[in-house]
């Protein structure tokens, strides 16, 4: 049986604040830009949203495309 350590294992999770913070915006315009489709699209863990940090890291190395390409180059194992 193999063991997972806690850092191959956990993911880190990203407030709007957070997500904000890494690109010098307000949480408010994060919220803008996922309501348009523009940054990668959140999960929902209760009443809260947040965004996968690995994901929100890939999409920035990836030039940052709007959700519809993001989801596109996923597909294609471009993550």
């Amino acid at each position: 049986m193999v063991k997972n350590t806690e850092s191959n294992n956990k993911s880190q999770l990203l407030s709007a604040k957070t997500f904000g913070q890494m690109l010098a915006l307000s949480k408010r315009q994060i919220f803008r830009l996922n309501s348009c489709g523009k940054i990668p699209a959140p999960i929902r863990i209760g009443g809260s949203v947040r965004w996968i940090e690995q994901e929100i890291t890939n999409w920035l190395a990836a030039g940052a495309p709007d959700r519809k390409t993001w989801e596109a180059l996923k597909q294609q194992g471009g993550e």
